[in-house]
């Protein structure tokens, strides 16, 4: 599996502890930035980030900002993007079984690294159930 990582300041650094976790399991990741804590537009990364998951470049992508909120907002902008703020593991569960979420978004101000290695631990690990939840998937792709 190839993740697509992309955070503004405010996520630099959780996002660069997700990586080294995700890279010690094993896991190729796509890190698209920013890489410093000099202020950064999160519009700009979202975008970048989603437009690597639908063109092919990753399976799936991890945002990271301060609170996660502006940035999924943004991944969101990007056609088929389904981009999920989860801030506990039944979140992150709840959105692949049911949202097949192909972006996870957190805070890198709000959420301790533990509970991120959890969070992102417990998305890649979850399928999406399908059935039902597939007409309203199709119906958010077609929106």
């Amino acid at each position: 599996m190839k993740i697509a990582m992309a955070c503004d300041h405010g996520g630099l650094e959780l996002k660069e502890n997700i990586k080294k976790y995700l890279e010690k399991q094993g896991v190729e990741v796509l890190d698209l930035g920013t890489n410093t804590t000099d202020s950064v537009d999160y519009p700009e990364y979202g975008k970048a980030c989603g437009e690597a998951v639908i063109s092919g470049k990753a399976d799936r992508g991890i945002v990271c900002c301060g609170t996660g909120i502006g940035i999924s907002i943004a991944a969101n902008k990007v056609k088929g993007i389904r981009c999920a703020l989860c801030t506990d593991e039944h979140m992150a569960e709840m959105t692949r079984k049911h949202n097949d979420a192909n972006i996870l978004a957190m805070g890198g101000r709000t959420t301790d690294l533990e509970t991120a290695k959890k969070i992102t631990q417990t998305w890649l690990d979850t399928e999406f159930e399908g059935g039902r939840h597939q007409r309203r998937v199709d119906m958010l792709n077609n929106m």
